[in-house]
């Protein structure tokens, strides 16, 4: 890949809304040679979609997010792809990795009910190739999509001298 799309792709990466005419002033490329390169980059599914980051702390949404490291036996033939497939079809999978480690998936489940976490981790559990899982609530989100969510509240109490 050459410099170019990797500029572009780290700045789509960043900041989503850039214009066409912005790309093209911070890579020093036309506005048209741009718009080919970021046609090129979804079509070849390198640029997957765009979204919006909501730190969703700051409204009235009580839904939560969960993380859930799961182990499983790898399928023969097809190792862990099979099985990665059917969790990764559940609609409350917001991601999915394989990862090293002591467990074998991560699974991101985000914005739902804890009931619906807790039925989704059932779920999960009774597929013929989960050995385990262990389900961790996020209670914080810091930083997410290398943007910072958390601002440090002023200490608010009153002080008291004599």
């Amino acid at each position: 890949m050459d410099k170019i799309k990797e500029q572009i792709l780290a700045l789509l990466e960043n900041n989503g809304r850039l214009t066409y005419e912005e790309l093209a002033a911070l890579v020093g490329e036309s506005v048209d040679t741009v718009k080919e390169i970021v046609k090129a980059l979804e079509k070849e599914g390198i640029i997957c979609g765009y979204q919006a980051l909501v730190n969703w702390d700051k409204t009235n949404d009580h839904d939560v997010s969960a993380v859930i490291e799961l182990k499983v036996t790898p399928q023969k033939g097809s190792g862990f792809d099979d099985i990665a497939e059917q969790i990764y079809r559940y609609p409350e999978v917001e991601a999915l990795y394989l990862m090293s480690g002591s467990y074998d998936f991560l699974v991101i489940l985000r914005k739902a009910p804890m009931k619906s976490i807790a039925k989704f981790v059932n779920q999960l559990a009774v597929l013929d190739d989960v050995v385990s899982t262990a389900t961790h609530i996020v209670l914080v989100r810091y930083k997410d999509h290398n943007k910072i969510l958390f601002q440090n509240k002023k200490d608010q109490r009153m002080v008291v001298s004599q």
